[in-house]
This record gives C-alpha cells, structure tokens and sequence, in this order.
C-alpha cells in the first residue's frame, strides 16, 4: 500500500525558512516523478514544484521560483521542500504527491498529471506578517 506522510510544517514569519519533508513507502519511489502542491482555505489546490525520478530536473510554479527548492533522496524514500524568504500567501496545506505511472515531469504537471496518483495528507505551514 503507498503511503505519503508530510511532516515539517509549522508557523513561521514573513522571511523565514522552513523545510517540509515527505516520507514514501509502498511504492517504487526511485521510479515515481514527485511533486508538491498546496491550498489555501477558499482557494484551488495550486501546484508548487515537480521533481523527475532521478532528480536532475525540476520544475516551479511562478509564485515560488526563486524561493522554494525540491529536491529528493531515493535511497531514503525522502522529497523535501525548502521554502525561503516565505510571505504571508504561502499559507497553506502542503501535500506530496506521486505519480505512480510516470517518472517525469511533464509540461502540464501542476494540472493533471498527479490526479490519478497517490497524495499524502499534507502538512500546514502558516506565515505570519
């Protein structure tokens, strides 16, 4: 059975940092594109950040690049989400999310590319102004 376990999330003031991680089993992990996505109360789920199987390529919403890094560890089963320089609108559940079909990121993966693929139940970052 997959399972995706968030874990990191916390409060944290405008322009700090804060780094989300999440734990894969049940799934062949080091074949599986994987991605971040988050939403806010009252707002649509928003894609934030893929990441290929073997790691080499990623890709970002535009209201994070620059800020946020994904990146992952196959050998550990980890994918992590370094978040900079974090503003009061990233305040959200953030959830990973695998792509159990694919191992790369596709140039429409923030909208349907993970819908058929295995989520986890997020973690809550909020930021403070």
């Amino acid at each position: 059975q997959v399972q995706l376990v968030e874990s990191g999330g916390g409060l944290v003031q405008a322009g700090g940092s804060l780094k989300i991680s999440c734990t894969a089993s049940g799934l062949n992990f080091g074949s599986a594109a994987m991605a971040w996505f988050r939403q806010a109360p009252g707002k649509e789920r928003e894609g934030i950040s893929c990441i290929s199987y073997h790691g080499y390529h990623s890709a970002y919403a535009g209201s994070v690049k620059g800020r946020f890094t994904i990146s992952r560890d196959n050998a550990e089963k980890m994918l992590y989400l370094q978040m900079n320089s974090l503003e009061p609108e990233d305040t959200a559940m953030y959830y990973c999310a695998a792509d159990l079909q694919g191992g790369v990121c596709s140039g429409s993966w923030h909208k349907g590319q993970f819908n058929s693929g295995s989520w986890g139940q997020g973690t809550q970052v909020t930021v403070s102004s």
